[in-house]
């Protein structure tokens, strides 16, 4: 929770308990760079403690891409899939505690910022996931508790 890895192929990279949090799989198919983030909460802005990049959507995705530049990787080759972004507690019904909805979004804007698409996603629900990045084939595949196991 809360990190990063980057790897060349041929890793397989894994994230667990992927409830409210958000998983973001970017693969550079060329040279099969990956990379995979775990992202708790929306945004850096709003924390005391800002000294994990890895936590934030809105730090944790340049960190990553940056990363993953390091190794070779090129930004407008990224494939991107992410997962997770559940609802897991409805308390009070009150929108402040969507974190799952409020993370998602927020990937999604700091990918956009990055000009980067993203090419698969299975996010929401009320169920935690598993998700496994295949860094020689790209294959991202979330496995799930009653919901079953599916490729993105």
């Amino acid at each position: 929770m809360a990190q990063t890895a980057v790897g060349k192929a041929p890793i397989t990279l894994v994230t667990f308990g992927l409830g409210s949090c958000v998983g973001i799989a970017a693969w550079d198919p060329r040279v099969k760079v990956g990379g995979l983030g775990h992202v708790m909460l929306p945004d850096s802005t709003q924390a005391r403690l800002t000294d994990n990049a890895a936590k934030f959507a809105d730090t944790s995705i340049p960190d990553l891409v940056n990363q993953m530049e390091r190794l070779g990787a090129i930004r407008r080759r990224l494939i991107i899939k992410i997962a997770g972004g559940a609802q897991m507690f409805n308390l009070f019904n009150d929108e402040r505690f969507s974190i799952g909805r409020r993370n998602v979004e927020a990937v999604k804007a700091a990918l956009e910022r990055l000009n980067l698409k993203i090419a698969g996603e299975d996010t929401g629900g009320s169920y935690g996931r598993t998700l496994l990045f295949d860094t020689e084939t790209g294959e991202v595949t979330i496995r799930t508790i009653d919901h079953g196991e599916k490729a993105l």
